[in-house]
């Protein structure tokens, strides 16, 4: 295994070599080696110069410079980008945190409990310099605001320790500059809902004099933080698909209308295709003796694994429906298989659906959901990551032609229909609004009773067929 140890520096010419020496010397657990990814961030007091040395006698250390001064989040945001570990570790070029303290960090990540961990210099740490009383109180207060807009509790949020999984951390957009970074990467994780502990940790803060950098200009600008994010869902550094999952999340009116419709079709073992990030998972797997959710997406994996890890009668396995000899693991077939807006991402959604039949039980259920109609195709699909959309003769054909009987089709979301016209077709708009999304949501009661009203198709359909027994 490997530690990215992520260290942004600016003009730190007193301390920085013998907080490297400590860095390097530190004891981490058994089986594990270090990188130093120190992004100097144009230092102007030789800094520069003394670093170059370091990374020239010591091949564990990358060295990045940048031409203008951006501010730490910057840099750990360049650290980042070049983490090759494991698990990554920020780590300040002063001396105010102890790096013999890793072992004690990485422990939960290590177990497998944890997806990130702070390090509090507010639990009972084995030492801590006493600083300041308003210094405290500042960083106390922006934790409970911080806690309070984000739903967690922690006790120490502007801790400089933060240890990440790598692969969740790169898949976490960081916007902050300057010490932002901070508040913008919890309330990150708390929305995503990683699981998060803290240890403690000793801590030997500096003051003013010593070279200490942050002021009560940054605890404003922070706050500032802790709200825009609370307002504004920007997750994940791709736009498109993990973006829009979490958006759906945001709208639980409508995945319960979908549950709605879908749930009276299900058998005791049920498997998903396609689980994405557990939307309807979630509500769907209630009451069922097993119910399988499949992805091919890592991160997705990961946040399923997560949120179904207490649920016994709920598996999380790795599946891609664009490759259907990966449906023979199961050897037990299922009395309903799930592709709830699957197939349209598919070259070849024919091959992905006889695969799933294949799984069906005598008498069981396939349900698919589709978006509808092939006019209505435009860079919203594209955006989306879309090949097609389908007619509800075309999904029934395919269905009839392996054999299942049509039980039940039926159409949703006509209101949206007019909206993706709107938006898509004759606006030439590439990404789903939240703000529209909400607003549907909020009056997803209403359309859902007036649809049959309503003299168009759907924006979606939800087709229902058996296997004979």
């Amino acid at each position: 295994m490997l530690l990215s140890i992520l260290i942004p520096v600016y003009n730190e010419r007193a301390v920085v070599e013998s907080s490297l020496s400590l860095v390097l010397k530190a004891p981490l657990p058994e089986n594990m080696e270090r990188e130093l990814i120190i992004v100097d961030d144009c230092s102007t007091d030789g800094t520069y110069d003394i670093l170059k040395r370091f990374a020239e006698r010591e091949p564990q250390i990358r060295l990045i410079r940048h031409e203008i001064n951006q501010g730490k989040g910057a840099a750990v945001r360049t650290a980042i980008q070049h983490a090759r570990g494991d698990f990554s570790i920020v780590q300040d070029a002063d001396l105010e945190y102890d790096p013999n303290e890793y072992p004690i960090l990485m422990k939960p990540l290590l177990d497998g409990r944890a997806d990130a961990v702070f390090g509090s210099r507010y639990l009972a740490g084995e030492q801590m310099r006493i600083l300041p009383f308003w210094h405290s109180m500042i960083n106390k207060g922006l934790t409970l605001l911080s806690n309070v807009f984000s739903n967690i509790k922690l006790t120490d949020m502007e801790t400089c320790y933060k240890v990440f999984r790598t692969d969740l951390l790169k898949s976490i957009p960081v916007r902050s500059n300057r010490f932002g970074f901070e508040p913008e990467i919890t309330m990150k994780c708390a929305k995503r809902k990683l699981r998060i502990y803290e240890v403690p940790i000793s801590y030997h803060g500096r003051t003013y004099e010593e070279g200490k950098k942050i002021g009560w200009r940054d605890g404003v600008k922070a706050l500032g933080v802790v709200l825009h994010f609370w307002l504004v869902d920007d997750l994940y550094v791709q736009p498109y698909g993990r973006a829009f999952l979490n958006n759906l999340s945001g709208t639980p009116q409508y995945l319960t209308w979908i549950t709605r419709l879908v749930r009276p079709f299900l058998g005791d073992s049920v498997l998903e295709i396609g689980a994405g990030i557990g939307n309807l998972a979630g509500r769907l797997m209630a009451k069922r003796r097993l119910y399988v959710a499949t992805e091919q997406d890592p991160l997705y994996l990961h946040s399923l694994q997560n949120r179904f890890l207490r649920t016994p009668n709920v598996q999380v396995t790795t599946l891609n429906p664009a490759e259907p000899g990966g449906f023979s693991q199961f050897s037990e077939p299922f009395d309903t298989v799930l592709l709830l807006n699957v197939l349209e991402y598919l070259d070849r959604p024919e091959e992905t659906l006889r695969a799933a039949v294949n799984r069906l039980s005598a008498g069981g259920r396939v349900v698919v959901l589709v978006p509808q109609g092939k006019g209505l195709f435009c860079k919203l699909d594209e955006t989306l990551g879309h090949k097609r959309r389908f007619e509800r003769a075309e999904v029934e054909g395919m269905l009839t032609t392996l054999g299942l009987t049509v039980e039940h089709s039926t159409q949703l979301a006509k209101m949206g229909r007019l909206a993706w016209f709107v938006f898509g077709k004759l606006l030439g708009q590439k990404q789903i609004s939240k703000l529209w999304l909400k607003l549907f949501d909020k009056t997803v009661w209403l359309w859902s009773r007036v649809e049959g009203l309503m003299p168009w198709p759907g924006l979606s359909l939800i087709v229902v067929a058996s296997k004979k027994r």
